[in-house]
Order: structure tokens, then sequence, then C-alpha cells
């Protein structure tokens, strides 16, 4: 056994069916009485249910979340925070209303209650990516880790299909990255390879069946298992390409995680036999990328960034960004070389490896 420090989170985790009912009750023991509620414009419908279930203890909604979390429309939340004296923030939806709840969290140490409507995981990490003038930056600061998060499966079960297999994938790179992050510890690691397991065997079946019950609660387990472990440890080159891509292009989070995994995967696997090995009896295959491009095309993730709108000019413009964000500890080297051909296979999308 190696040495290792493990830090545990501080959070409230409420899993089940049925459990939006519970975030009254949890506003109550947070001792809060105004609650903003957030969403994004596509979620409003969604978000007002919740407004209403929370009665007299909402003072407003802002459903203008976007995408990589602009610091633009911080501010105008912010001013409604201010205009509305929240006590509370109640973020309903995936990652772009969770990023919302958080920089707003950083601003006015507001408590959260976070509802995730998605795979994403970032409800249970300590960090946030914001966005100003086209450069993402990101943080870990406890002062942004959400106090509650409330997981309701009946809240997935209308997910679209695609957004279900990118958002799945997005925390299925959260699980590989703690595999061989410098902070990996042996509860972690554990926690990355359940999170792995299931979210790769409940992909398929829900991509088969939508309203697989089973499947979905199976899937938003996976996606807080691997959401815990990005909370606990760093993040390495996949989480620094994605946001630099997202940031930068205005690319969609999601699916450039789905994207580019493959790339870094098969960049990395060859440092880290061993892991590789672990890894890939969770996808249930001979390695870690076989059954990740396995899981991708029996789910029909998105193959290139190409497909995403990224144009091949941009691809040189892409590297030094990324090298100036890569972290110092991964498996392999990182050069400008490897990043800019990593790259340019992933926009083209051709066979990882």
């Amino acid at each position: 056994m190696e040495p290792f420090v493990y830090q545990a989170q501080s959070q409230r985790v409420v899993f089940g069916s049925g459990t939006i009912a519970a975030v009254c009750e949890e506003v109550n023991r947070l001792g809060c009485s105004r609650v903003l509620v957030l969403s994004t414009p596509q979620q409003e419908e969604s978000a007002a249910t919740v407004a209403r279930g929370l009665g007299k203890l909402r003072v407003g909604t802002f459903a203008k979340a976007a995408m990589h979390t602009p610091n633009e429309v911080t501010e105008r939340a912010l001013r409604l925070v201010a205009q509305l004296k929240a006590d509370s923030i109640v973020s309903l939806g995936g990652g772009s209303t969770t990023g919302l709840g958080k920089a707003i969290a950083l601003r006015t140490e507001l408590p959260q209650i976070v509802v995730p409507t998605t795979y994403a995981g970032s409800e249970a990490t300590p960090i946030l990516g914001e966005t100003q003038d086209g450069r993402k930056t990101t943080m870990r600061s406890a002062s942004v880790l959400p106090e509650v998060i409330v997981y309701d499966v009946e809240l997935t079960m209308s997910l679209p299909i695609a957004l279900s297999v990118t958002s799945g994938l997005n925390a299925i790179a959260h699980a590989v990255e703690a595999r061989y992050a410098r902070e990996r510890n042996p509860v972690i690691s554990l926690l990355a390879l359940e999170g792995t397991r299931a979210l790769a065997s409940a992909l398929p079946l829900i991509v088969a069946n939508p309203r697989d019950r089973d499947a979905r609660s199976d899937a938003l387990y996976g996606a807080w298992a691997c959401g815990t472990c990005l909370g606990a440890v760093g993040m390495a080159l996949h989480h620094k390409i994605c946001h630099v891509l997202g940031g930068t292009f205005n690319l969609p989070h999601a699916e450039t995680h789905a994207v580019v995994l493959p790339y870094v995967l098969a960049l990395n696997a060859p440092a880290v036999p061993e892991l590789d090995r672990r890894m890939a009896e969770a996808f249930g295959a001979d390695s870690a990328l076989a059954g990740l491009l396995a899981l991708r095309d029996e789910t029909g993730a998105p193959r290139s960034l190409r497909s995403l709108g990224l144009d091949e000019n941009q691809l040189r413009e892409a590297v030094r960004p990324i090298l100036d964000a890569s972290p110092e500890h991964n498996p392999m080297p990182v050069t400008a070389e490897n990043i800019e051909a990593l790259l340019r296979a992933a926009w083209a999308g051709k066979e990882p490896g």
C-alpha cells in the first residue's frame, strides 16, 4: 500500500425517488427562509414546480444559467440575490445551473441545495469553472461545495438519450482521472471503479429503454460516485483540455468530454498499466480504452470535435492554453507535439491509440 492522504468532504446527500419533496425540509434544516431558485431557460418549467413546492420559502427564480458559467450571467444573478435578500440557493439542473449556484456562493457564502437532473457530477465537487472574455478558469474551494444534494431519479426519467450518454461519459471522465491523480487514495480509487461500473452498465440500458427506472437509478448513483472522485482529488490533462476547448471556443461541455476522453486515455494508459487493468475490469473489457470505445459505440456518443463545431484552424490556437493549464502531474509527459496530435485525432474522429 502506497502512502496516501484522504480528506473527506462535508456534504449531505439525499438519494431516491420522489426526494424532490425533501427540498423544503432541507431548507429548514439549514435554517434558511428566503430561497432563490436557479435553472437554465430550458428548465424554467421544472424550476417553477420546485418553487411552488417551497411555498413561502421561495423569494424568486432566476432561470438564466448558461453553459461554462459566464461572469456576466453571475453578475445578473447576484443583483437579484441582493434585491431579494436571498439567504440560500436551490439549483435545479445540470452543470450550468450548479456552476451558477457555486459562483454565487463563492461571492456571498450562501448555502446551496443542488437538485441534479443530469449525470455530470459537478454537484459533488468543490470545483468551479467560470468564463470571462472567452477564457475559462477553474478553481477549487470548500466555499463552493454545495451543502446538500437531493438526487431524485424521477427527474432524470425524461432526460434525453443523447444528454444521458454525454453527461454519463463526462462523469466517467472524473473517475478515469481519479485513478491516476496525484492525490489518489484507496477510498477514491474504489469509488472510481464503482462509479465507472455503474454507468458503463446503465447507459446502454437507458439507450435501449429511456424509461428503465433501475438503469436510471444506477446511472444517477454512478454520477454521484464519479463526481465525488473529482471532488476529492485533482484534475489531470483531460479536464484541462475540455475546459480550454469549452471556454475558448464555446463547445458543449458534456459532448466535449465524451469526444476527448478516449484520446487522453489512449495517451496515458501505457504509463499506468496496473491502474488501466483495474479500470478495464470495471468496463468488463480487456483494456480501459477498449471498454470505453465499446461503450461509446453502443450508446452512439459523439466521436469528433469537428461534429461539435470546432474549426480545424482553431486546433493550433488551443495548444498553448492547454499547455499553460495542464497540471504538473500527468502519467505521460505533456508536450506541444502530443497535444496537437491528440487534438487533430479527436477533431477528425480517428480511432484512438
